[in-house]
């Protein structure tokens, strides 16, 4: 009976130690989950970026695009003044080789004038009718010309200025500035700013050092 009991019990002492010790089967498996746990890449955590430094780099490139924007519109500006100023100077001097080529004209003109005699000029008669009309037409032709931007130069009494003058000779003339233009020999034209033909002039020497007044 006693054995009996031990084997019993026994038998009853292994069937609670095959229920309480912990399987090793289970322990096996949860070691695979652990290991692929192990194996997957974390994921990496950037540092969170400075609001300050995002908005002072948002506030250069602002202030890069905006130069440059400024730069262009400048830029298109000067081009719109540069193409409206050689617009203007194409329109101005557009007739410029024409006018020229109508001072000998209007030289003509004036030196059949001067030529007629001061009783010619009291004569009622056919040369006295004539004049006229020869004056009538060089009156005209100064008017087309000046309608067209040219200007008759007679620089008596002003500075010399030798980008509208010629001196052909000087004068000796102590009762007028040194250096001014005291005789026309040939009178010029100017188109605008630009000289169509230079003044042919005599220049006085010997007076007062003075500046005489220019004529522009």
């Amino acid at each position: 009976m006693v054995s009996g009991r031990d084997a019993t019990g026994n038998r009853r002492a292994g069937s609670r130690s095959d229920h309480g010790a912990p399987s090793s089967d289970t322990g096996r498996s949860a070691e695979p989950g652990a290991k692929a746990a192990e194996d997957q890449p974390s994921a990496e955590v950037l540092p969170p970026q400075s609001g300050d430094g995002a908005l002072a780099e948002l506030q250069s490139e602002n202030a890069a695009l905006k130069d440059r924007l400024l730069r262009a519109l400048a830029e298109a500006e000067n081009v719109r003044r540069r193409s409206e100023r050689d617009l203007a100077d194409m329109r101005q001097y557009a007739v410029a080789k024409f006018a020229a080529d109508l001072l000998p004209v209007a030289d003509n003109l004036e030196r059949a004038i001067a030529s007629v005699p001061a009783e010619a000029r009291r004569d009622d008669g056919i040369v006295k009718a004539l004049l006229e009309g020869v004056e009538l037409t060089e009156k005209e032709l100064m008017r087309v010309l000046e309608r067209h931007g040219v200007k008759k130069l007679l620089p008596i009494g002003e500075r010399f200025d030798p980008n509208f003058h010629e001196a052909l000779f000087e004068i000796p003339d102590p009762s007028v500035p040194d250096g001014s233009v005291s005789r026309i020999v040939e009178p010029g034209y100017s188109m605008g700013t630009r000289p169509l033909r230079p003044a042919k002039v005599g220049v006085a020497r010997g007076g007062p050092s003075g500046k005489p007044p220019s004529g522009r």
